[in-house]
């Protein structure tokens, strides 16, 4: 049995380039960023949304996006590609509200 597992292990090995641990780096980080809004939801008691989630977001898909590409997947691309406008969108209104309330000052 464990031979066969070595086997098995050593194909997906040989087989896996620089795209494919890109692939599987970003999607870990684009993972993260719901373990990092669960812990911050349970401290809060209330469900929140912290800004590291946008940035874990934002580098997760900017990894997929890159992956998709070398990969020639659209479907991919066309995901996060979507996905990043709206990652960006919601760090502009967060910063562009505490930008206003320093200007105020």
């Amino acid at each position: 049995m464990f031979t066969a597992l070595n086997a098995y292990f050593d194909i997906l090995w040989s087989k896996t380039d620089f795209w494919t641990v890109l692939g599987f780096a970003a999607q870990a980080l684009f993972m993260s960023r719901f373990i990092v809004q669960w812990i911050a939801t349970e401290k809060a008691k209330q469900s929140v949304i912290p800004v590291a989630f946008w940035f874990l977001s934002i580098g997760g898909g900017l990894g997929l996006l890159a992956y998709g590409i070398a990969r020639h997947d659209a479907v991919i691309i066309f995901g996060q590609a979507t996905g990043l406008l709206v990652y960006a969108r919601n760090l502009r209104f967060i910063y562009g509200k505490k930008y206003k309330k320093t200007e105020a000052l």
